[in-house]
């Protein structure tokens, strides 16, 4: 079981390397094509959007190995304890991306999907 979970582990580990290119370079092949047709500013944000969504899938992929190596592979409590510092520190790194692609809270979603839905109402009734 610990050399399946350690396989899988580095696996995941080049995996997430290969999602994370292959997003840089989709990203960038689309903003360069973009930019010839309508300008860099007005294609900018959505260039930064799609890299920041590459680099997200690819963080939880290496959480997910992280995790497996952690666990399976080397279950002490120092182990634990890298694991627990490393997810903290990714969790951070996707939190801070996304609030950049999106422009707000993660946890703000629902209530501004919930604003859009319901007009406001213009004045006292």
């Amino acid at each position: 079981m610990r050399d399946i979970a350690l396989w899988t582990s580095e696996v995941l580990d080049i995996t997430a390397f290969a999602v994370i290119l292959f997003a840089v370079a989709i990203s960038t092949a689309a903003f360069v094509v973009r930019v010839a047709q309508s300008g860099f500013l007005a294609n900018y944000r959505d260039y930064r959007a799609n890299l920041g969504r590459g680099i997200l899938i690819g963080l939880e992929i290496l959480i997910a190995a992280d995790i497996l190596k952690s666990v399976v592979v080397d279950p002490t409590l120092q182990g634990i304890a890298v694991l627990g510092g490393i997810v903290l520190i990714r969790t951070f790194l996707s939190i801070s991306l996304d609030v950049e692609i999106n422009g707000h809270w993660p946890w703000e979603t629902t209530r501004l999907a919930r604003e859009a839905q319901v007009p406001e109402q213009l004045g006292p009734t």
